[in-house]
């Protein structure tokens, strides 16, 4: 069954406790957005996620997109849902005030966002993709552009996609064939093939802006030479009506695995009209402010599922009946007990809520550093941001949604053999999880980025932006009284993270081959030890808390026993990941293909 009550008590801690000391906090541009405040719109979020999107989670996964003749339905009750949902303002939470948003922070936005992804992923990739489309047009398009088409798709009327995969290409964009002719008016005629274009076509809003990768005659060859380019699907009539439709088109919408109620379209551009976006050949620059914000959202699907697998099973766990207690019975006026009471069950659902609470306790620290970038009070403040968004977005997409599966995954083992069949609805979640480890660059291409770019970009500055907050956390708590435990845990962990980034460094720089080899197990280890040390600051504020007498004494209580949890049984892992780094590359490039 699926089941959800949006997280909000552990929402607000991760708001309003957890990272005040982080120096992200306090900015002006968000003065007037007060606890009070923030707690309004996530218990409204919530009303709207639980009573609205819940309910179409199973049914549009049954019945899925209509396509015909070019036309795209979306499943019934979509079109109300988005309805309202834009006469809400939730599609323009986090947007810009200039263009008509609500201008709220990140950090905030970064939380409805799961609840969106938990109730309804196939939704929320609608105005999910708008959002991204919107950042790379506000940086960099051309002023008319922008006074032409954000206001329009930041009030929710249109919406946005982002094209770059072609049949013969996927991350490899060098590869990309789609061609720009200049009309001779300022504009182009853009001509190509594309595919896996979320929301390509859809029935939700009056038109739909393509932001489309694609060649210059004279582009040099690859990825230097591709440009980006807006092309609406209506343009405008003599009367300034946009009813002219223009040459984009769905061919056909893809049968997937999962996110059946989102329109995963192929598109054909012939001759379209568009409008170059930034400078001619730099279509890869504008295009990755959006990939960027993308890779976040995507990593908030996989903890969004994860937390809805994970009430799903805690529900099933408590209701169904099976088998007594080993150490004895547990409710003798039952005919068994609930599985709750057994050790495996207890493991499965505390692995799933430790990756939850890990999870987002990244994202808060990621998502206040998204707003310290833009709106930092000084220039120091904004470039550590900056270098703590670059290192950790790539470990937020990959990270996130190998758990978010891996949490499905555990809620369907809870369930047994129910499990595994529709009607208990755990096995959508598994199947909707699986795409966010696959799509905006897939999850072995994120810890290429991370080894590659990330770790030694500017000399190891990227780093130090995490390096530092963890070991001055390590130095200022020490090793003794209660927080010893966690502590001396995360010590350990970070030093293994120390020395796989100095092992990989080194023999990288020797062979690449053994930093691709390495890549995966960093990006793990770099993602434990930064859920080690958020889990170890949220101990010490509980512990304070239990300590003062203050506040929800059992909700403090349960963070420090799901900490405990993750240091005995999930942290382990870290020393494994760093185990195989140290193995090297060896027995993974030793095989000759032909024996594969």
């Amino acid at each position: 069954m699926q089941v959800y009550s949006a997280p909000l008590r552990d929402m607000q801690f991760v708001l309003n406790e957890l990272h005040t000391d982080d120096g992200f906090g306090d900015l002006s541009a968000f003065a007037e957005i007060t606890p009070e405040l923030a707690e309004a719109v996530l218990t409204e979020a919530a009303k709207l996620c639980e009573n609205v999107l819940l309910p179409l989670n199973r049914s549009g996964d049954e019945e899925g997109c209509h396509f015909e003749n070019g036309v795209v339905r979306t499943p019934a009750g979509f079109k109300d849902a988005f309805r309202q949902f834009v006469e809400g303002g939730w599609n323009a939470l986090v947007l810009p005030a200039k263009w008509g948003g609500q201008g709220l922070p990140e950090a905030l936005g970064k939380l409805v966002e799961e609840m969106i992804c938990a109730t309804n992923v196939s939704f929320s990739l609608y105005p999910g993709l708008t959002n991204g489309a919107i950042a790379a047009i506000d940086a960099y398009a051309s002023d008319t552009l922008k006074e032409t088409y954000l206001p329009k798709m930041v009030g929710g009327e249109w919406s946005g996609t982002m094209c770059l995969t072609e049949p013969h290409c996927g991350t490899d964009l060098g590869l990309l064939r789609t061609r720009a002719e200049p009309a001779g008016d300022g504009s182009y005629k853009v001509s190509g093939a594309k595919i896996f274009i979320s929301a390509g076509e859809q029935d939700l809003t009056d038109n739909i802006v393509h932001l489309v990768l694609a060649r210059l005659p004279d582009a040099p060859r690859g990825v230097k030479g591709i440009s980006l380019f807006l092309v609406p699907k209506f343009l405008p009539d003599a009367a300034g009506a946009w009813s002219v439709r223009n040459g984009a088109h769905c061919t056909m919408i893809e049968h997937k695995m999962g996110i059946k109620a989102s329109a995963t379209c192929q598109m054909l551009f012939e001759e379209a009209t568009g409008w170059l976006v930034g400078e001619p050949h730099r279509g890869l620059e504008a295009m990755f402010t959006m990939m960027n914000a993308e890779r976040v959202g995507v990593g908030i699907q996989g903890l969004g599922i994860g937390e809805a697998a994970y009430q799903s099973a805690v529900w099933y766990a408590k209701e169904r009946v099976q088998g007594r207690s080993l150490s004895g019975t547990k409710h003798p006026d039952k005919p068994a007990d609930p599985i709750i009471v057994h050790p495996d069950v207890r493991r499965m659902l505390l692995t799933i809520r430790a990756w939850n609470e890990g999870c987002r306790g990244i994202a808060g620290w990621i998502s206040r550093a998204l707003d310290a970038e833009k709106h930092g009070e000084t220039p120091e403040v904004r470039q550590r941001a900056a270098d703590l968004v670059a290192l950790m977005t790539p470990v937020v997409k990959a990270l996130f949604t190998d758990l978010g599966l891996e949490s499905a995954s555990l809620a369907v083992q809870c369930y047994g053999g129910h499990g595994f069949i529709r009607e208990s609805g755990v096995e959508q979640y598994m199947r909707d999880a699986r795409i966010a480890m696959l799509y905006e660059g897939t999850n072995g291409i994120q810890a290429l980025d991370l080894v590659g770019r990330k770790m030694p970009a500017e000399m190891g500055r990227y780093l130090r932006s995490f390096f530092h907050p963890v070991s001055a956390f390590i130095e200022e708590n020490g090793g003794e009284g209660a927080m010893a435990p966690f502590v001396t845990g995360l010590k350990r962990a970070f030093e293994a993270l120390q020395g796989a980034t100095a092992m990989i460094a080194e023999r990288g720089m020797k062979d690449p081959e053994e930093a691709g080899a390495a890549s995966a197990d960093y990006l793990r280890l770099l993602g434990l030890v930064a859920m080690a040390y958020t889990f170890a600051k949220s101990v010490r504020i509980a512990q304070a808390r239990l300590a003062g007498g203050e506040g929800d004494l059992a909700f403090y209580k349960a963070k420090i026993d799901t900490a405990r949890f993750f240091y005995d049984r999930l942290l382990p892992q870290a020393t494994a990941a760093f185990l195989a780094i140290k193995a090297g590359k060896a027995s993974i490039m030793a095989m000759d293909e032909a024996a594969f």
